[in-house]
């Protein structure tokens, strides 16, 4: 795995850690001493993009089921 990949790799499973709050200490220390903002913030934007997404198809899907 090149060294890009990993640090994305590393980016997006600390955004993920950090949107169901189970993040260590010690690895939100290391997030921000390693990583660079821009990515957690492009990477943060597109993930809470595809919770809207979601939330919006499964509330469709929910009130598929009941009729309305």
């Amino acid at each position: 795995m090149s060294h890009i990949l990993q640090r994305w790799w590393r980016t997006l499973i600390g955004v993920l850690s950090g949107f169901f709050g189970v993040q260590s200490e010690r690895r939100r220390e290391e997030d921000f001493k390693e990583g660079r903002a821009i990515h957690f913030v492009v990477v943060g934007l597109l993930m809470a993009a595809l919770f809207v997404i979601f939330v919006i198809f499964l509330v469709r899907w929910a009130l598929s089921l009941s009729g309305a």
